[in-house]
């Protein structure tokens, strides 16, 4: 059965009135505790303290206590589907949200799943940093469903709550079991690469190992979608690659590439610029059968190693800890590649190599696969959980002013 048939189902013929978010007979919009507490007073508390994007830290005392649906304020106005969230318990607000409830008649729950389909774009006001005023927000329509019958509208509500509430609980379940794995694949892959002294330790830039080399001046009007020769830019090494690829996103002209510096196949991509010290310094091992042009704040590293192995390397906390003595910068980060080339890698035999790089692709793939592992599960139960949230409150439109 259908979302919609289904829907008209538990309407049973009953219709579904439309309300504003305003009206108190329906909502309770509770802005008056609305509280921003600095932030060298956040983190000191159990109680989690909520922004326009989530739990910002957690605090002493509490503004709510209760079932809320929190809404952002403030946001990008490009964003169909704004920042909703839902609060149960004791928490703070701060006053970047807008916070409401159901009053008697409305289940808040079903409220918060409602407002997930809403589209804020026609109440918010200003530019490229979008505001949802109070005055917009209690004029966005929620539909009702028998609003004449207190105890049928709340079961129906609570029905449709109940499959959807289904849907999130999985995909909190699977996101719960991502995050355990991620944090044993990070277990595992530190101790697979740490070896006692029988293993040597070589720099990076060590003849026997291999050499870097800086990436050539590449622009976004470079780029073409499709094309003759690959390209890696150093963003798209933080955006779009795990630890290894075999294609490419982009791609330049046999003219460009004829005047650029290419990594061969089995080479390390390296992103040497970043905003913050812990993504200065991804890596990708290219893993693709043809030579590949590499943008300028990024470098190639070619080398006698199995790929992944380095790749996986450069995740680690020994990687890391070294890499730090070398970042420069203020605003943007930087570890250059001769400073990359005194990075200490152990160096194990190739055999001991494969085995290491065997044992991490099973986690790799379970942890970061979209084809395979739990991020692809994860996508799919969002995707299911859409759909009949869609189709389960696909009221008609009201054909009258809403009061």
């Amino acid at each position: 059965m259908s979302g919609s048939r289904f829907l008209e189902k538990l309407l049973d013929g009953a219709n579904a009135e439309w309300r504003l978010l305003g009206n108190g007979n329906f909502f309770e919009v509770a802005n008056r505790e609305r509280k921003p507490v600095k932030a060298s007073t956040r983190v000191a508390g159990k109680t989690p303290y909520y922004g326009a994007n989530n739990v910002q830290d957690f605090v002493e005392g509490y503004t709510h206590d209760g079932e809320f649906v929190l809404i952002a304020e403030d946001g990008s106005a490009s964003l169909e589907n704004y920042s909703v969230q839902y609060a149960d318990g004791k928490f703070w607000a701060n006053n970047h949200i807008h916070v409401v409830r159901g009053q008697k008649g409305v289940n808040t729950r079903y409220l918060f799943h409602y407002l997930h389909i809403v589209n804020f774009i026609p109440f918010l006001t200003g530019g490229g940093r979008a505001k949802l005023t109070k005055g917009q927000m209690i004029n966005i329509p929620v539909p009702i469903p028998c609003p004449g019958n207190s105890e049928k509208s709340l079961a129906i509500q609570g029905e449709i709550v109940r499959i959807l509430d289904t849907f999130t609980e999985l995909t909190a379940e699977l996101t719960a079991e991502l995050k355990a794995r991620r944090k044993q694949y990070n277990y595992y892959r530190d101790k697979l690469l740490t070896f006692d002294d029988d293993v040597k330790y070589l720099p990076l830039g060590d003849e026997r190992i291999g050499k870097f080399t800086r990436g050539s001046g590449l622009l976004k009007k470079d780029f073409m979608e499709q094309g003759e020769v690959g390209c890696i830019h150093y963003g798209q090494i933080y955006t779009h690659f795990g630890t290894y690829a075999h294609t490419t996103k982009t791609f330049v002209s046999n003219e460009f590439a004829n005047k650029a510096r290419k990594a061969k196949p089995g080479d390390l991509v390296i992103a040497t610029t970043s905003e913050n010290d812990e993504d200065v310094c991804k890596a990708v091992a290219w893993l693709g059968n043809e030579d590949v042009v590499v943008s300028s704040d990024a470098c190639f590293f070619s080398h006698k190693l199995n790929p992944k192995y380095v790749a996986y390397f450069f995740q680690t906390k020994q990687f890391q800890k070294q890499k730090n003595a070398y970042i420069t910068g203020v605003k943007v980060r930087r570890v250059n590649a001769d400073n990359l080339a005194k990075i200490l890698i152990p160096v194990p035999s190739p055999e001991e190599q494969g085995r290491i790089v065997a044992i991490l692709d099973t986690f790799d793939t379970l942890t970061t696969s979209l084809t395979e592992g739990l991020p692809r599960e994860i996508e799919l139960r969002q995707k299911q959980y859409e759909y009949y949230r869609d189709q389960l409150l696909n009221f008609p439109k009201p054909d009258k002013k809403v009061a």
